[in-house]
């Protein structure tokens, strides 16, 4: 079957946007091979997506060949050339030839540039994944039914004895979930609740964990699904700890801490996608959002009269926060972060229920520097007020119900703006050079100018001579 020309347009707009990769694949085709964009490209191509990762597999000529074709458009680089991959220098694209693995812990590749289609795709992990499109006769190869499980958003394990072989695809399972919002079936669960998590390194579950969050409308479906097939004990025991943990129902009808962290998960997403926030800032919030109650089983106490209070569960979920994120990341910026928004969540309802004056502001700016900007925590606080909704999903900020729930954020973040703290804290005004004459430099200078700097703050006095006078009298 041929992909119908809307998608060979969408192709060779993807493909167009690389130098010489329609020369390359050109020359490969009158070498008598054949190039095949394989694996999440194709995947992508047929859900309406851009592709963001291009792979080619190039059938019927010898890594040598290639090498050889690939070396008249450029340096080629050979690192990963044992495993059958090689790269242009200079474009994103990797190239590579049919291979299999034997077992044990250090499996021997076998490269086999004349293995069939079928062979080759039952390599890849899921179904979806494991189609290629034939760059010149624009084919679509389907081998393990990929097409009909992508129209029935299902996900389906291509080789269950290969697929267990690599741990790390329980975790991409747990994205995909959240990414493609597809439901695994049956099988696929079965060999997930039993698979061996135990040897995968940090790092590589971290990056499976940040596509979730960076990529996902919804990543509560992600979470979710850990525990759905029992694991969110073990990944994130935290979490866990969450599941019945009762709520107020005036503030939290929509039902237990868990719930309502899953809400403000995929109210987050939809906050960080509609700002444009940067890769870290990002990730930063989604964390957050996945910690930003885990100090409530500890404090939560219900009362007589059917409420419930957490008092201080902000501080008390700050160390668990960090020993959830030592655990996936070394990112000493991206773990202070999310442990300055746990802390400080609540802060922008209070200040405008108390009414905090202008120091309050500066203050708190100054504590969440440099991880955490007042613009960064008022719509993160906005997004735990989304995160209520009783019917299930969390309310869009642009309902109705969204902008009542988030109206304290909005003056929050206004009045910070009028102050000038919104993205950034206040300037001292005095500096060691003004002082320089009348004091030496020394600790001496440093205490009488944090001094000068919090009369500014607490008094909004910007007269350098005022201030001088102050510190030095």
């Amino acid at each position: 079957m041929n992909i119908t020309s809307s998608l060979k347009a969408k192709l060779h707009k993807s493909l167009i946007k690389f130098p010489h990769v329609m020369q390359i694949i050109q020359e490969i085709n009158a070498a008598g091979g054949r190039a095949l964009l394989v694996g999440g490209a194709v995947r992508d191509l047929l859900l309406g997506l851009s592709p963001k990762d291009i792979d080619i597999e190039v059938h019927g000529l010898k890594i040598d060949q290639f090498q050889k074709i690939l070396e008249k458009f450029g340096r080629v680089s050979l690192v990963g050339k044992s495993f059958g991959v090689l790269r242009l220098n200079g474009l994103d694209v990797d190239w590579s030839v049919p291979r299999k693995d034997s077992k044990g812990r250090k499996p021997k590749v076998v490269i086999d540039s004349n293995m069939s289609l079928e062979e080759a795709f039952r390599r890849r992990d899921l179904t979806v994944n494991a189609m290629g499109i034939d760059l010149i006769t624009h084919e679509l190869i389907d081998p393990f039914g990929g097409m009909s499980d992508l129209k029935a958003k299902q996900l389906r394990v291509t080789d269950k004895k290969l697929f267990v072989e690599d741990p790390l695809r329980f975790f991409r399972v747990m994205q995909f979930i959240g990414r493609f919002e597809m439901e695994p079936d049956a099988e696929l669960n079965k060999i997930c609740k039993k698979m061996d998590l135990s040897k995968i390194s940090r790092e590589r579950i971290e990056e499976e964990f940040n596509k979730l969050f960076l990529r996902s409308r919804s990543p509560s479906l992600g979470i979710e699904w850990l525990r759905k097939v029992g694991r969110l004990k073990e990944i994130l025991p935290e979490v866990n700890a969450l599941v019945g943990i009762e709520q107020d129902k005036k503030w939290h009808p929509e039902g237990d801490v868990y719930i309502h962290t899953l809400q403000v998960l995929d109210a987050m997403a939809a906050l960080a996608h509609q700002k444009k926030f940067n890769k870290h800032d990002t990730l930063m919030l989604m964390w957050a959002a996945l910690c930003h109650d885990l100090g409530k089983p500890e404090t939560s106490e219900e009362w007589e009269d059917g409420g419930v209070s957490s008092y201080e569960h902000e501080a008390v979920g700050v160390p668990l926060a960090k020993k959830l994120m030592k655990r996936f990341s070394r990112d000493k910026d991206l773990i202070d972060g999310v442990a300055k928004v746990v802390k400080y969540h609540m802060q922008p309802g209070q200040f405008i229920k108390n009414k905090a004056k202008p120091a309050a502001y500066k203050r708190l700016a100054l504590k969440l520097a440099p991880h955490v900007t007042l613009e960064t925590l008022a719509l993160f606080a906005c997004a735990d007020k989304l995160g209520r909704n009783p019917s299930g999903m969390s309310y869009s900020l642009q309902s109705s119900i969204g902008k009542k729930l988030c109206n304290d954020e909005f003056v929050f973040r206004d009045n910070a703006k009028k102050l000038k703290v919104l993205n950034e804290v206040e300037v001292p005004v005095l500096h060691g050079r003004d002082l320089m004459g009348s004091v030496a430099p020394g600790p001496k200078m440093g205490r009488l100018l944090k001094k000068a700097y919090e009369i500014q703050i607490e008094e909004g006095i910007k007269n350098k001579a005022k201030l001088k006078k102050r510190i030095l009298s």
